[in-house]
């Protein structure tokens, strides 16, 4: 049965991973667990026939990019969600300097074409610092930038999770939200990018933001030529327009260091995991039962 591959919602596969997924579709399948339930595991199929389309996730696709050669050979479809915020270190510990990153993302663009790298400024954080002014003059700065490379922008507002334990992140309050999104719409409008709101629990559309549907049917469908079979997705967050697919990642992997990040418990966890990655295995991470 055809499915979309995710690479990934639960890590930044491209930035951490890449010579493991190349390995993989070399292979031609990879297993991956049910994170609530590990001792279920899913064997994906991995031939060009078999994946309607590849998704990827990411902050840093860099090492990614000598592989899409590779790729595009074998004749697999995908595009890139691409999230570049303003943020420095002490929000996003291990990035690039984001001047290498812009670099990276206009490389990208050009390469694979606007229509398939979808640009995310997300979270929107705000704090002292971080404030609406900042925001947007951050926002009107990379749309100047990158407008050129992709043809659209999805944002949303920082959740707060439980273990969200820090005084640089705190609720947006509902004017804060309504200036931003006024502002940011304006920005984008001006800029030629239609602006998409990911899960947002405010409802965006009067400032002209719409819901994001990241794994979109029309985009999915555009790039494979045919209508899928996939329906919505019904195990992701409230208000998620995304079509089902499979993710190849696994929580508690991801290297960037991100303070706000949902899908890290601990960085002693992800060093823990990381350890037992191997590229040539099956699975992202070493059997753990």
């Amino acid at each position: 049965m055809p499915m979309i591959l995710s690479v990934s919602r639960r890590t930044d596969v491209p930035a951490f991973y890449s010579e493991w997924f190349m390995n993989r579709i070399r292979a031609g399948y990879l297993l991956t667990r049910n994170p609530f339930n590990p001792s279920q595991i899913r064997r994906a199929e991995l031939s060009p026939a078999l994946v309607d389309c590849v998704v990827f996730w990411t902050k840093d696709p860099s090492p990614m990019l000598p592989m899409l050669d590779e790729l595009d050979a074998l004749g697999y479809r995908y595009y890139f969600q691409f999230t570049l915020t303003p943020y420095g270190r002490q929000l996003e510990q291990r990035l690039r300097p984001k001047e290498e990153i812009i670099q990276t993302f206009t490389a990208l663009g050009t390469r694979l074409g606007r229509e398939r790298v979808f640009w995310r400024y997300d979270p929107i954080i705000v704090n002292d610092t971080l404030s609406a002014d900042y925001h947007t003059k951050s926002f009107a700065s990379l749309c100047q930038r990158l407008c050129g490379y992709t043809n659209s922008v999805t944002v949303s507002f920082v959740d707060l999770y439980r273990k969200l334990k820090t005084p640089l992140i705190r609720e947006v309050a509902a004017e804060e939200i309504a200036g931003i999104s006024a502002a940011f719409a304006d920005i984008a409008r001006r800029h030629g990018l239609p602006i998409r709101a990911c899960c947002e629990k405010t409802d965006l559309t009067p400032y002209g933001i719409r819901p994001a549907s990241c794994v979109d049917r029309e985009t999915v469908e555009a790039l494979c030529g045919y209508s899928v079979a996939a329906k919505q997705d019904k195990n992701q967050r409230p208000g998620c327009g995304c079509l089902a697919s499979v993710d190849a990642g696994v929580y508690n992997t991801c290297k960037n260091g991100c303070v706000y990040c949902y899908a890290n418990y601990s960085e002693t966890s992800v060093a823990a995991n990381f350890a037992r990655h191997d590229p040539m295995g099956e699975f992202l991470i070493k059997d753990r039962l």
